[in-house]
């Protein structure tokens, strides 16, 4: 078998549909977009969503909650991840951002609970959780809350 032998397998590929090109082709005069109407004519488009004048069903369907504008985020730490740091070391956003824990600190950062603290470290951040300052304290560190 060489390349210039390569052939599709027989009834896979169809040739185009030639539009436009005399009635002999089946497909002349009207071209397949039948008699008048709005889609028969040229650069017709309609609304996305458009379903013919009935009621479109993102009208149709109720509307459902709302998007509180004053919600704050908080990029996610976790006490388990401050191992990394040296003991005695100061941890705000910024060493967060640096030691890559973070990739954002959105409107503040939180630390949380999870993991395991062995050395005794000074955390400022924007929000704790109990649990989290518990275990920083216990491990001989220190927490504010900036």
């Amino acid at each position: 078998m060489k390349l210039n032998e390569l052939q599709p397998a027989s009834g896979s590929t169809k040739d185009r549909k030639r539009v436009g090109r005399g009635p002999g082709s089946g497909n002349g005069k009207t071209a397949g977009r039948g008699h008048k109407g709005q889609k028969s004519r040229s650069g017709s488009k309609s609304m996305r969503g458009f379903e013919g004048g009935q009621m479109p069903l993102q009208r149709r369907l109720p509307k459902i909650g709302f998007t509180n504008i004053f919600k704050k985020r908080y990029a996610i730490v976790n006490v388990g991840d401050l191992s990394k740091f040296d003991a005695g070391s100061v941890i705000d956003a910024q060493a967060l951002l640096d030691a890559g824990l973070v990739k954002k600190t959105y409107d503040g950062v939180k630390l949380l609970g999870n993991g395991e603290l062995t050395s005794g470290i000074t955390v400022k951040v924007d929000k704790i959780s109990k649990s989290a300052a518990e275990k920083i304290e216990a491990a001989g560190g220190k927490v504010e809350t900036v």
